[in-house]
């Protein structure tokens, strides 16, 4: 067991390593379908890891804005991609039935009921605090801002 981390820095790359190992522990070879726990789990570490770029971001961009211009779009992208996995969730199978639910329902975001949907409050928090720092054409545009150099 690796010696415990002398400073707050050095957690981050043992979250990495523990994502690795669960990787090649757990996601064998071939096609298989991500389960809703995956997805969930996933999500949770991107809106984690989008709120420590949050944190740096705050912190850096009024210091070295072109530093911070980088940050904000890294803590953007995080967010997209957390987004994405939201909607991968409840495009994947209903555990125990195995249905999918079909484009109909996820354009209309039936809720499917507690306790499952862990996903969606978390998500829903993380969403206030990305619409107070960021604008909507930033979230939408494929080029996440202005970077200075």
């Amino acid at each position: 067991m690796p010696a415990a981390p002398a400073s707050a820095q050095d957690f981050v790359p043992y979250a990495t390593a523990a994502i690795d190992f669960h990787r090649a522990l757990n996601i064998p070879t071939g096609p298989l379908v991500a389960s809703r726990a995956e997805l969930d789990s996933l999500h949770e570490h991107l809106v984690a890891l989008q709120g420590l770029l949050d944190a740096h971001t705050q912190r850096t961009a009024p210091l070295l804005p072109t530093e911070g211009d980088h940050l904000k779009a890294a803590r953007t992208r995080l967010w997209q991609a957390a987004d994405h996995l939201h909607a991968a969730y409840h495009a994947s199978p209903r555990p125990g039935s195995g249905e999918v639910p079909g484009p109909d329902h996820c354009r209309a975001r039936i809720p499917e009921g507690a306790p499952s949907l862990t996903i969606c409050r978390r998500h829903q928090q993380t969403a206030q605090l990305v619409r107070r720092r960021t604008t909507p054409a930033d979230l939408n545009s494929p080029f996440t801002g202005l970077i200075r150099r």
